[in-house]
């Protein structure tokens, strides 16, 4: 597959590490000379110099026989235009562009991505995912990751093992005999910072952060397995008015009733632009996030979660602790810089937010081939968790899960059929239309497709 990338940055630059694995062809174009010459020397792509939306640089980075753009430069303008210039000069079929300012995602402006209009095959929009992703957190306080697979049948859900879990030192494949009523299925480990998929006779030790999926029904049960009773945020405090932190409070205003929201935004026009949006049970401060006297106005003390959603990653790091020096029960952070994550992992940052990750998960899920219905990124380019639909023609459905020859870093988690959640074994067969949860390496991903694709080889 020939893809071309439009912006070196983090979000472009993580895409690009993910289908170099699988022997795709990627070129990245940026207006830096260095993110360009960086993705040249680092990864398996071809880096470029150039403005993204100009025809002329699209035609010398392939663009005439290019399968898709990705387009995640800092401006939507730009993303949008190349698109434009995608279908309208060398007929890309797909087209995907990262769109940030709210303005042009209202309904009322629906018609704008339109295919007679601005063809974007698919408008991803980085705040609204980050909020939704924090929000799905704020209902199980205890994980640190909470992704809705199958309908929401099913859950990936990310937890921390503690000292009172039962699980700890106990092989996997006894968890069946010691809760078998329990659908569920722990698809990866990472253990001082590597990851691996874990086999029958893996033991969970403390501290180990468990990616795992379970039935929907199950999560509150499976949460309290790993040593978490942590109860869900009555009280609320919202660090950063931006899109984030603004999405954010609609969503729990929408959905999450009786949960009380004090937010804190520097900007004064936005404090009050914000206070007018939402409800009047919210309550938005116009000062700093770090201030102590704000920090007490807000009461962060009795609140049971902080979010710290500002655009600057030491405010929220710094935002988090205070609160929790003060009282606060969990901290939520927000994080661009990746080079931070393993400092603040141990400062007591309960939940910390890549939106980085979080756009790559989005971005992917359109990029997969086959049946694919959703994909969930692991870990620093650890390897996804992949969300399929089994067609009655795919290697998928040829024999029970044992016989098809899964390579190790490959697992199938579960599958749902019809409204029932399997947790398969070595002879489970899986049938035509399963969805099926797999978790894979990332050098395994090109595989997984394979596997659900129609009438291919899987080896």
């Amino acid at each position: 597959m020939k893809v071309i990338i439009c912006g070196a940055g983090q979000v472009g630059a993580s895409i690009a590490r993910h289908l170099a694995l699988e022997d795709n062809d990627i070129t990245v174009i940026d207006t830096s000379t260095e993110l360009a010459q960086r993705m040249d020397e680092s990864h398996d792509v071809r880096g470029m110099v150039g403005y993204a939306s100009h025809p002329d640089v699209l035609a010398q980075a392939g663009a005439r026989d290019a399968d898709m753009l990705i387009a995640v430069t800092h401006s939507d303008e730009v993303n949008m235009v190349a698109c434009q210039v995608a279908h309208s000069v060398f007929d890309i079929p797909l087209r995907i562009a990262r769109i940030r300012k709210q303005a042009y995602l209202q309904p009322e402006w629906s018609k704008l991505f339109a295919p007679d209009h601005l063809p974007i095959s698919v408008v991803i929009s980085p705040e609204v995912e980050i909020a939704h992703s924090i929000a799905r957190r704020l209902r199980s306080p205890g994980a640190f990751e909470m992704v809705p697979l199958a309908d929401a049948k099913v859950h990936l859900i990310g937890v921390h093992c503690t000292n009172s879990s039962p699980l700890l030192n106990t092989p996997l494949r006894r968890l069946t005999e010691m809760f078998p009523d329990l659908r569920a299925a722990v698809l990866a480990v990472f253990r001082d910072g590597t990851g691996f998929v874990p086999k029958g006779n893996d033991q969970l030790r403390l501290g180990d952060d468990v990616h795992l999926v379970c039935r929907t029904a199950d999560i509150v049960r499976v949460v309290a397995l790993f040593g978490h009773s942590e109860a869900p945020a009555r009280r609320l405090v919202i660090a950063g008015g931006g899109n984030v932190g603004f999405n954010l409070a609609q969503i729990v205003e929408r959905h999450m009733r009786g949960i009380s929201i004090k937010m804190i935004e520097g900007n004064a026009d936005r404090a009050e632009l914000i206070s007018r949006s939402l409800r009047s049970s919210t309550v938005v401060l116009n000062g700093d996030a770090l201030d102590h006297e704000i920090l007490e106005e807000a009461q962060v003390g009795r609140a049971e979660t902080i979010v710290a959603v500002t655009n600057d990653d030491e405010t929220n790091v710094f935002t988090s602790l205070l609160a929790k020096r003060a009282g606060c029960g969990r901290a939520i952070t927000l994080l661009n810089k990746t080079s931070y994550a393993p400092i603040v992992a141990g400062l007591g940052m309960d939940v910390v937010v890549n939106p980085a990750a979080v756009t790559v998960s989005s971005i992917l899920r359109h990029v997969r081939r086959g049946r694919v219905a959703a994909v969930q990124t692991i870990g620093d380019n650890f390897g996804e968790v992949v969300e399929a639909e089994a067609l009655a023609t795919s290697r998928a459905v040829s024999g029970p899960i044992g016989t098809i020859g899964l390579p190790a870093g490959m697992m199938i988690g579960a599958l749902v059929r019809g409204g029932d959640v399997i947790i398969p074994t070595g002879q489970t067969v899986i049938e035509p239309h399963d969805r099926v949860i797999v978790m894979a390496t990332s050098d395994l991903v090109r595989k997984v497709e394979k596997l659900f694709a129609v009438g291919l080889e899987f080896f």
